[in-house]
Formats: C-alpha cells, sequence, structure tokens
C-alpha cells in the first residue's frame, strides 16, 4: 500500500537547475525511486558530474546543458526529452539565481551595494528574468506536453522570502518569489481540468550553491540559524519526501498548494 502510494517508478521527470543543491536532491529522489530523470543546468560540468554521482548508484539521469532564459532553447530540450522517455511526467521548475546583496549585511550594517540607487538594472532584470519568467517559460513548456497525454505534475520551487521580506536578501528576490506564487495557485486553477497538479515548495535556509554557498559563511549562517525554531539550517536531504510526495499518487489531491519547507523560520520571522 504504502510503496504504491509514493510510486514513481517509469515516470518521465525534468528538473530544471538539477546539478547541484535543492534541483539535485529532486533528481535524487526521483531517480532513486525508479523515475527517468533529465536535468537541464547552464552548468555543463556540473551537470555531467551530477548524472555520473546519479548514474553511480543505479538512476536512470541524463542532462541537457540549458540556459532556462534561452526560451527556443528550453522549448527544444523539452521535445528532446519528450522523444526520448515518449512523454512527460513531473516537471521540476526549480532554476534560479543569486539576487545579489541586500541591503544590510548579516552583522546588521547598511550595504551600499544592496541600497536601492545603487543596483545594476542589469541585475534586477537577471534575477526577475530567472527567478520569475524561466517559471513561466518551464510551466508553458511542460503544459504544452502534458495536456495532450492527460496530466502530469508541474512542482515549482519558491522560497519563503515570497512571504516575507529579508534585508540581507537582494531586492529582486522577494518580488519574483512572490509572483511564483501567485502564479503556482493561478496554474492550478487553469489546469486541473487537464488532471496537471501545479504546487510550490517553499524552501526557508538550506545549504546549498546559491548566493555564492554564502550559508557556509559563518555569520550569515549564524543569522539563519537563529531563525529556525529547531536551531538548524536545512540539508537538501530534508527535501527530498516532500519532493517525492508531490510528484507521487500520494499527493493526487494536492493542487494550488504553496509548501513551507523551513524548520519553523516563518513563524519566527510573522
Amino acid at each position: 500500500m504504502l510503496e504504491q502510494m509514493f510510486d514513481v517508478r517509469g515516470q518521465s521527470v525534468i528538473v530544471t537547475g538539477g546539478a547541484s543543491g535543492i534541483g539535485r536532491a529532486y533528481a535524487e529522489i526521483m531517480a532513486a525511486q525508479g523515475a527517468r530523470v533529465c536535468i537541464f543546468d547552464l552548468d555543463q560540468a556540473g551537470t555531467e558530474k551530477t548524472v555520473s554521482e546519479i548514474k553511480a548508484t543505479g538512476g536512470d539521469v541524463w542532462g541537457l546543458t540549458v540556459d532556462v532564459a534561452d526560451r527556443p532553447g528550453l522549448a527544444v530540450a523539452f521535445d528532446a526529452v519528450a522523444e526520448k522517455h515518449g512523454r512527460i511526467d513531473t516537471v521540476y521548475a526549480n532554476a534560479g539565481i543569486d539576487p545579489g546583496p541586500g541591503f544590510m549585511t548579516p552583522t546588521g550594517e547598511r550595504n551600499p551595494d544592496g541600497a536601492i540607487e545603487n543596483i545594476p538594472d542589469e541585475q534586477w532584470d537577471r534575477g526577475i528574468e530567472i527567478n520569475l519568467t524561466s517559471v513561466y517559460s518551464t510551466v508553458k513548456n511542460a503544459v504544452r506536453h502534458m495536456k495532450p497525454n492527460g496530466g502530469g505534475q508541474i512542482i515549482v520551487t519558491s522560497s519563503i522570502a515570497s512571504e516575507i521580506n529579508e534585508s540581507i536578501v537582494g531586492t529582486s528576490y522577494m518580488p519574483a518569489k512572490a509572483a511564483v506564487n501567485h502564479f503556482v495557485r493561478h496554474m492550478a486553477m487553469e489546469l486541473g481540468a487537464y488532471g496537471i497538479r501545479v504546487n510550490a515548495i517553499l524552501p526557508g535556509p538550506f545549504i546549498t550553491n546559491i548566493a555564492g554557498g554564502r550559508l557556509r559563511n559563518k555569520e550569515d549562517r549564524a543569522a539563519f540559524e537563529a531563525q529556525s525554531l529547531i536551531g538548524r539550517i536545512g540539508d537538501v536531504e530534508d527535501i527530498k519526501g516532500l519532493a517525492l510526495l508531490l510528484a507521487s499518487p500520494a499527493g493526487s489531491y494536492m493542487t494550488g498548494s504553496l509548501v513551507v519547507i523551513d524548520g519553523g523560520s516563518l513563524i519566527r520571522m510573522t
């Protein structure tokens, strides 16, 4: 019974930004459970390394070098997966980038590099392009393949930064992720009739390579650990169960959900 509830064997899965961090965790858990996984990532070397390491554990995984901001290239990559796997069942829209510095430092000083008047326009534009617009492009391509096949699952990586404002995080990140949440709910409204479930995962602080892996820095880590109700930052292993739930029959009655996984940080911050 339990095995059937979480059965994703044979699923065709795409993970954007899957070479490292949370995206890699998604790829690992789905491959470990018997899905066929394709990783999309701009980091070719990182993708090859991750693919090799997951394959070494017996996973059915391959990768494509994809810039999610390249709409024609993204569409071609989706078509390549559909051709190889025969269909696309689950898509993790996970790719994201460091939005730059916030207007405060983790130790409480003003950071002029993050002040609104000093933010380079290209930094703002790139943050919105990757952290918001690429989600639209990814979902659009997923739906193009899922509708004719009678349904599927789309899981979007948002953030608790969509719910609160954090002064040490780059300014574009909060509005981008807040918009992602509304987009996820809107897509759930539109796509439920076609058997397509759309949900978002809202991680709190996790140790990943985003922001240059800054949570490995003592001051940054201490600032985020102080927000957690259980006294620690998340490890990517912590997110695997939730990722599997949303892709499996166990999550079949979930759509339009914004699922927080943050060690209780959001409670302390609001």
